[in-house]
């Protein structure tokens, strides 16, 4: 078995309490901002700011440090094509008939149905992938630990990094996802996690008016 190799913690930042105090509150501030949008602009954003945030991404806890993850930034027009296409084939049948009526009634106020432009519209798209296992060097299989809570983890860093960054998100989940393998020559045993899209907001974009519950709703102190 392999021996554990620890070295000195250096990198904690301990603040006085006042600070950690205006910290907290001024990210809750930003954090709070953060809206779903569904209309974006065409604008283009530098590769270099998806790339850092891809990075912090990588730097989620995660099962045994097994990092059970892949990003594949899209920004090519055909590919985006491609995946806008197979998208709405599949959300089309959701729509019309797999959808039960009580999951419509919920989708009703936020304004959503088949027709997905912004997969195209958006310079980039980030497909996530959960890897099932990993692949040593010589071929043998390793098993992830807790590889669907770990990448869900790095995908709330991704999308908090984003809009740190100044850019706006949609998280888009059609089911199943099987066709962002394909399209991007992805292995068998990674599953599609996520499909972010990644842009600046147009101009005229609409959000729906929604409000986020309370404190005492969410959380429970003991």
């Amino acid at each position: 078995m392999t021996q554990p190799n620890f070295i000195p913690l250096t990198s904690y930042q301990e603040y006085p309490a006042d600070e950690m105090e205006a910290r907290a509150a001024e990210f809750y501030g930003e954090i709070r901002r953060r809206r779903t949008v569904r209309e974006f602009s065409e604008r283009a954003v530098p590769r270099s700011i998806v790339e850092n945030c891809v990075l912090a991404a990588g730097t989620a806890p995660n099962g045994a440090n097994m990092q059970p993850w892949h990003f594949v930034v899209v920004s090519d027009t055909d590919v985006k094509r491609q995946i806008r296409e197979a998208a709405e084939e599949e959300e089309q049948e959701f729509y019309n008939s797999k959808a039960p009526q009580e999951w419509l009634d919920a989708l009703a106020p936020l304004g959503t149905d088949q027709h997905k432009p912004f997969l195209e519209t958006a310079p980039f798209l980030i497909a996530i992938f959960a890897q099932r296992h990993g692949i040593l060097p010589d071929g043998r299989k390793v098993k992830h630990y807790y590889a669907v809570e770990s990448v869900g983890i790095a995908s709330g860093i991704l999308i908090t990094a984003l809009h740190h960054a100044g850019l706006a998100t949609l998280t888009h989940t059609p089911s199943p996802m099987n066709f962002l393998n394909k399209i991007l020559g992805r292995p068998a045993h990674e599953r599609p996690f996520l499909l972010l899209v990644v842009g600046y907001p147009d101009e005229q974009a609409q959000v729906p008016d929604i409000t986020k519950k309370s404190l005492g709703e969410i959380a429970s102190f003991v």
